[in-house]
């Protein structure tokens, strides 16, 4: 979903891209663009891939919106550190020069909190499991440092898209007068446009930013928040009672904390760098993504 707004970007600045997939049926070669099979369970990759390429978008990584069986919290972690550890040993062997690595990374490093307004030099890290994804996701990522290639980490917050993601899932009970926060609804959430989030990526790679970068609007807001501005988007009541954490544990176990960790996240030091948000306040952004979706 994000790769996907990425390329556009990429082709309307006349950027080729060449893509990996682990689906040969979505192999294709275009002007700019082409695609390349990889298996990194197998350790394959088509080293074709790297040619002309000076600049990595790492993007890889399986779905954390499904059960957290104790085999697919496994999944998760491998599909992040495995797979930087094939491009990298692949990069290495093949003495490719490639200079730079612009890596996804995730907000959830930092530790659930109501209070704290958390920046990227901040040092503690989560003590949950999204905690524990995080760390060891950069940990493998800064691994390309080693060769001499510069590494950017792109913490993102919450992607709102009406293609994917958390946003369709939010909209669908509040469609049918069934929208409610979740537990106190004092939760933070910094949430960030996926048209500002394909732009901020572009921008790394053309800035060649390194080290850590959040990628939230400058406004987070609380989970209450959001559940109003969707329900005033789409003209739509909210009357039920907030829904309490106990009931969400039950249904998705542990992976209910995504609908209760509470991260106020700093968007100023990618300002900083001169990237300017299209998308700064909620309102806007669900009515670019909701009008007309409804």
């Amino acid at each position: 979903m994000i790769g996907n707004e990425i390329v556009k970007i990429c082709h309307r600045q006349n950027i080729a891209v060449h893509y990996l997939t682990h689906s040969k049926d979505k192999l294709s070669t275009e002007e700019n663009y082409k695609g390349f099979y990889w298996n990194p369970d197998e350790k394959e990759i088509d080293i074709r891939c790297f040619e002309g390429v000076d600049t990595i978008i790492n993007m890889v990584g399986a779905t954390i919106s499904k059960r957290w069986t104790n085999s697919y919290k496994k999944v998760i972690i491998s599909s992040r550190t495995e797979t930087a550890q094939l491009l990298k040993e692949t990069i290495n062997q093949h003495k490719f020069p490639i200079k730079h690595i612009v890596s996804a990374s995730a907000v959830g490093v930092y530790p659930d909190s109501l209070t704290n307004y958390y920046e990227e030099d901040y040092a503690g890290v989560s003590d949950s499991f999204l905690g524990e994804v995080v760390e060891k996701w950069e940990a493998a990522v800064d691994e390309f440092k080693t060769l001499g290639i510069t590494v950017a980490k792109i913490r993102i917050g919450l992607v709102l898209s009406h293609k994917g993601g958390a946003l369709p899932e939010m909209v669908k009970p509040i469609k049918y007068g069934a929208g409610a926060a979740f537990g106190s609804g004092d939760q933070w959430q910094s949430w960030i446009h996926i048209k500002d989030l394909a732009r901020l990526f572009v921008f790394a790679v053309q800035k060649d930013l390194e080290g850590v970068y959040n990628a939230v609007s400058p406004n987070p807001v609380t989970n209450t928040e959001v559940t109003k501005t969707v329900a005033k988007v789409l003209d739509k009541p909210l009357f039920l009672p907030n829904i309490p954490e106990f009931a969400m544990k039950v249904l998705l176990g542990e992976m209910h904390i995504l609908l209760f960790e509470s991260q106020r996240v700093s968007s100023k030091k990618i300002q900083s760098e001169g990237f300017v948000f299209k998308f700064i306040h909620l309102e806007a952004a669900l009515q670019d993504l909701l009008v007309g979706e409804s």
